[in-house]
């Protein structure tokens, strides 16, 4: 697998995403996935807010479906997913919040539709990430949370291990490993490089994503009873 990824000129609110990728990608293989930090979405769509204008803490509120004030930040759930402060960020953004796009799968499916349509593709995969700190684990990763044309999750149960043994439960996250890799190429500080390309990517392509395949439902999470006990300890 191959990810590349190049500085460009600093994204302006309001620009035009679609032009924006289709100048800094350079050329486009069949089979290519193309990866675009969500910042830059949010300020394609002009989803920033001037810090000042309102509280940071009523912004919060307003972004997510759930927030609690934790040690160090608050912690939301938005969209099925747990993410800090509602995903706002104020890094790299010019003394203004940038939120989470409106509609990320939306995005994705129409800038796919777009550049295969540009570059006469029939496999084509689109990935929009940010980035997330993990439960129990330091500093943080890229995540997907949006994607089009692969299936996200690839499921081993029913299919033998190395010694013939099924797997049960197993499945593997896709679109987080993708975004993963290709965040650490793309950097989260100042490498002004929002968009890169993976290349031989071991996905399976396909026209119609499931948008909810890789989310749990808070009550069904293997980890929620664990946790909550683990706090009552003295560790």
């Amino acid at each position: 697998m191959k990810i590349r990824a190049k500085r460009t000129k600093i994204f302006k609110e309001g620009q035009s995403l679609s032009d924006f990728v289709l100048e800094n990608i350079g050329k486009l293989k069949e089979g290519s996935v193309v990866v675009v930090t969500s910042k830059i979405v949010a300020m394609a769509e002009k989803r920033t807010v001037p810090i000042g204008e309102i509280k940071k803490e009523k912004l919060i509120k307003k972004e997510s479906q759930f927030a609690y004030h934790g040690k160090y930040a608050w912690l939301t759930f938005r969209e099925g997913m747990l993410v800090a402060s509602a995903g706002i960020d104020e890094s790299n953004a010019r003394g203004k919040y940038v939120l989470l796009p409106k509609d990320s799968f939306k995005t994705a499916k129409n800038l796919r539709s777009f550049l295969m349509s540009k570059y006469k593709l029939r496999k084509l995969g689109v990935i929009i990430t940010d980035s997330r700190n993990n439960p129990l684990r330091a500093g943080a990763v890229g995540v997907a949370i949006s994607y089009a044309g692969f299936k996200g999750l690839r499921k081993y149960s029913g299919t033998p291990d190395i010694f013939g043994r099924l797997f049960h439960f197993s499945r593997a996250n896709i679109a987080d490993s993708l975004a993963a890799s290709a965040v650490l190429v793309m950097g989260e500080g100042d490498q002004r490089k929002p968009v890169a390309v993976i290349e031989e990517a071991p996905i399976e392509f396909v026209d119609k994503v499931l948008k909810n395949e890789l989310m749990i439902k808070p009550k069904d999470d293997m980890y929620l009873p664990f946790l909550s006990k683990l706090l009552k300890r003295k560790i």
